[in-house]
């Protein structure tokens, strides 16, 4: 197969990795506009290089011409977790979505390979419109937690390093490191709400931090620029308490503040607006 040829095969599969990893990351996203905890905590994507194709088409007996017939894993996406829970809500997310059909899934967490390997696969049919028209494929979807993805990543590159050829030695230290990552995933599982209590505690700060300076910034566009120096003095005052009440009380008059201004802002008037200097913490 020459190199243009080859191009032209992998191009529709780059185009479907770039297209999926942005309608996950998509969920992410609304998740977090939500202000919800999101079971997707990154994701990546990638097309297999030639010459892992070649050897893997090698390796399964795979001839060139049955390239995408036979192999799953041109294009692969790869979902990581925080928590072991999290795969199964990705996991349906997956399920329940109509822009892809789900051709096969393996569930390597239940009963992890050999190896000590441990993610869930979903193969799936996406179709990508190219200008020659659409193309339906096979991509691999990945779901793991970040201790699993850190395990496999290692692994990977010593298979990659000794083909079939690992020595034992080295097989049974992955082995019993992948025990560990199990370890570590049930140890995570156990402080799980006091993870994501403490995560949504930050997350909380965060908005409502970004609400307060989106308030001060639209006021000073309307009110006194003396008043509104003043109270972005007194944010930062509350800022360095470290208080989320105080923060979540200063919001909320900040809000009557601003619709106040807003109100007088639609009045005819003349002069300028000012306020009488208050202590929004007191």
């Amino acid at each position: 197969m020459e190199i243009q040829l080859w191009r032209e095969l992998l191009d529709p599969y780059r185009q479907a990795v770039d297209e999926l990893v942005i309608k996950f990351m998509h969920i992410k996203q609304e998740f977090q506009d939500s202000r919800m905890y999101s079971p997707i905590e990154s994701v990546c994507g990638r097309v297999k290089r030639i010459s892992s194709i070649l050897d893997k088409a090698q390796r399964k007996g795979v001839d060139i011409e049955h390239l995408e017939e036979k192999m799953e894993d041109i294009a692969g996406v790869r979902i990581i977790c925080q928590f072991v829970e999290d795969i199964n809500t990705v996991v349906d997310i997956i399920r329940k979505r109509s822009d892809f059909e789900i051709k096969q899934e393996k569930d390597y967490i239940t009963k992890s390979k050999p190896s000590g390997y441990r993610s869930y696969h979903i193969i799936v049919y996406y179709t990508v419109q190219t200008i020659k028209g659409p193309k339906r494929l096979q991509a691999e979807i990945q779901v793991r937690t970040l201790a699993m993805n850190f395990w496999s990543t290692i692994e990977h590159s010593l298979q990659y390093k000794y083909k079939e050829h690992m020595p034992d030695e080295l097989r049974g230290r992955l082995l019993r490191a992948a025990d560990a990552v199990d370890a570590l995933d049930d140890e995570m599982a156990s402080v799980r709400d006091e993870i994501m209590d403490a995560q949504n505690s930050n997350r909380q700060r965060a908005n409502l931090i970004a609400d307060i300076l989106n308030n001060i910034e639209n006021l000073y566009h309307i009110a006194n620029e003396r008043e509104v120096t003043k109270i972005q003095n007194e944010f930062f005052d509350i800022y360095k308490l470290n208080d989320i009440s105080l923060l979540k009380r200063f919001n909320k008059q900040l809000d009557v503040l601003a619709e106040t201004y807003r109100a007088q802002s639609l009045q005819p008037f003349t002069g300028s607006l000012t306020i009488k200097s208050t202590r929004y913490y007191n």
